[in-house]
């Protein structure tokens, strides 16, 4: 797995089947807690201007390329990715290989109920699959410590954290050691899709790469991170004939 460097974000060239296997060796080592990213064109844009993520991301153990605007902008920069490895894949994924695996998996964030009606759909799909624990993302600070202490007696090899870019990646850098799970990974919008509360676009759509479309459509309110899209392209095509990151 080679790396490929977009807006300065190290974004590696993988496939599903390579980031499952990363999963899959994290766990059966448990030596020590690792971070996934999965990068799509909004956080490349937001991490240029908060220092914090940036760093974060660069400390990540794996970057996963999420979404057809870091596709397009390595071919621009004559460095194709061709696999997209986005958050919501990776939750039905590892749900679904939790069954086969015995994998521990706890689902975090998202609106009070989400992540339990998205809990309880990937149960019907995938039968025996080990979600041991639910928690909405809407607690206060003092309420955080019972919250860890929650996750912490549940004892996940996997944890998905739906805070949204970029909270849900400080969240994790924050108390990745002291939780000392396996896999942490932020899964953005993921809960509300499989909850039913947010429909996917339609297979077509995502393969073309108009995905941010139906998701505008859908939901008017993610009109703040679709804007970054105008931004990313600029971005982009300065890197490639400036040379800028």
């Amino acid at each position: 797995m080679d790396t490929v460097s977009i807006l300065g974000l190290p974004i590696r060239r993988v496939s599903t089947e390579q980031a499952l296997a990363f999963v899959t060796d994290a766990i059966a080592r448990r030596d020590r807690p690792r971070h996934i990213v999965t990068a799509d064109a909004s956080m490349a844009v937001i991490a240029r201007r908060d220092p914090e993520l940036r760093a974060i991301i660069a400390a990540a153990d794996l970057v996963t390329p999420d979404g057809f605007g870091i596709l397009w902008a390595s071919r621009l920069l004559r460095t194709p990715i061709t696999h997209k490895v986005s958050g919501v894949d990776l939750v039905g994924h590892v749900c679904r290989l939790s069954t086969e695996c015995g994998w521990r998996v706890f689902f975090l964030g998202a609106a009070p109920g989400v992540a339990e009606e998205a809990a309880a759909r990937l149960r019907a799909w995938y039968p025996g699959a080990q979600i041991v624990g639910t928690q909405d993302g809407y607690f206060t600070p003092d309420q955080e410590p019972d919250v860890l202490a929650r996750i912490r007696a549940a004892a996940p090899d996997v944890l998905l954290v739906a805070f949204g870019i970029p909270k849900q990646e400080k969240w994790i850098a924050r108390h990745r050691a002291e939780l000392n799970i396996p896999i942490s990974v932020g899964v953005g919008g993921s809960f509300d899709v499989y909850s039913g509360r947010v429909k996917r676009a339609p297979v077509w759509m995502q393969e073309h790469g108009w995905e941010w479309l139906h998701r505008l459509a859908s939901n008017p309110k993610k009109i703040g991170k679709v804007m970054t899209l105008p931004e990313f392209v600029l971005l982009a095509l300065r890197q490639r004939f400036l040379g800028a990151s």
